[in-house]
């Protein structure tokens, strides 16, 4: 062969590319990152992702359909569980739909009291945000930090409701009395516990003191923003096409928040700022939720000050019936809105419950935003939405 012949052979091999075939990747049901029970069917090439599809359905638990065969009353036990990491923040708006089918009007303090409580989970609900997103982007030490310092806010709820992660604390008309003090056959209706409000606010300094940590360790560090910053950017529109809420959608510019929308609690009567950002980035979504922790700590300060004196419950009948008809309530969960559509029939029991729960909506984007990702950002940007898969499954 002549050295013209083998120059041209080796042009010829030099100009082949290398194909990669592409492949089907399972990611879940079991994987850390994804939250509880998620599969995601993801096509790649290579560790680019072309295509990917969420399939739910691993831990569907039916609450819709249970809530139809319990009383009102009972139905409060149930929907704690839903985002289990939220507790009492799931509570307030099917309460306040009942109530609003009743007519009931519920007693300030008692509005307070619930106020103060939704708070609390917003703070705990954050927590547990700030030390597994850091985790899974490698970082183990915030996780210890912040999961010390949510036993305090647990403390508190305990104390006033007797539950941890599931008070089941609000009733139609108020809220659970706190019975103490007193004989076994003669027990006195007590209020909030004593102290309460003293340990509360030492508590929100602690709050502070844990989001100084958090900006320390996370907010700075090199690896978290190389990893965060323009990862997995949802723009405004789309994050209003897919129906994005709570920290998600403030995140990409879009400053909505029900409790300044909407007058279900006395949030109208506190001063405090919605915070939001305009990158739409991971980052930004670890932001945000950092920035309402210490909204959260201005507000329940202030409720300190402002709650009054007075009852924690209004009368109502022994055994509840709700009038016909039927009402969408909804709420601000610390993970975004949280609604419930209850159709009454005049019965003690719904005769039908739609939930409208956070994760499940914020989740629908999954197959947008992360095409065209690589592998290792698929965890990074699934940690950013904060989501729990008892949310999704209901």
């Amino acid at each position: 062969m002549t050295s013209r012949q083998l120059m041209h052979r080796s042009e010829a091999a030099v100009s082949i590319e290398l194909e990669t075939p592409g492949m089907t990747l399972n990611i879940g049901p079991q994987h850390p990152s994804t939250h509880g029970v998620l599969r995601l069917v993801a096509k790649i090439s290579g560790e680019r992702i072309d295509e990917i599809e969420p399939v739910i359905g691993y831990m569907h638990r039916g609450y819709e359909k249970l809530s139809e065969v319990r009383t009102y009353a009972q139905i409060t036990a149930l929907v704690n569980r839903i985002d289990w990491v939220s507790g009492f923040a799931n509570e307030v708006p099917f309460i306040l739909g009942v109530e609003k089918l009743m007519g009931v009007e519920v007693p300030e303090r008692a509005q307070w009291i619930r106020l103060i409580l939704t708070e609390l989970a917003r703070i705990s609900s954050h927590l547990v945000f700030m030390s597994s997103f850091p985790l899974e982007l490698g970082a183990s030490t915030p996780l210890m930090h912040m999961l010390r310092d949510r036993e305090h806010i647990l403390e508190l709820i305990e104390d006033v409701t007797g539950g941890r992660f599931h008070p089941n604390f609000n009733r139609v008309g108020g809220v659970k009395p706190v019975y103490g003090g007193g004989s076994k056959t003669k027990k006195q209706s007590m209020d909030l516990p004593a102290g309460f409000f003293k340990r509360t606010l030492k508590a929100m300094d602690l709050m502070e003191q844990s989001c100084r940590d958090i900006d320390t360790l996370v907010t700075g560090n090199e690896v978290v923003r190389a990893r965060t910053i323009g990862i997995g950017v949802i723009p405004s529109d789309k994050a209003l096409e897919y129906g994005l809420t709570g920290p998600n959608l403030r995140a990409s510019g879009v400053a909505y928040d029900l409790r300044k929308v909407e007058n279900y609690l006395p949030y109208d009567q506190i001063d405090f700022d919605v915070v939001s950002r305009t990158g739409g980035d991971s980052f930004d979504r670890y932001l945000v939720r950092v920035g309402e922790v210490r909204e959260s700590i201005k507000i329940i300060r202030q409720a300190v000050d402002l709650i009054p004196a007075g009852p924690l419950q209004t009368k109502v009948p022994r055994v509840l019936k709700v009038p016909a008809g039927q009402v969408y309530s909804r709420a601000e969960n610390p993970k975004g809105e949280f609604g419930y559509y209850i159709v009454s029939e005049g019965g003690k029991m719904p005769y039908r419950l739609k939930i409208r729960s956070t994760s499940f909506s914020n989740l629908s984007i999954l197959p947008w935003i992360l095409k065209g990702q690589l592998i290792p950002d698929l965890v990074a940007i699934m940690g950013s939405f904060d989501f729990v898969l008892g949310d999704v499954d209901r």
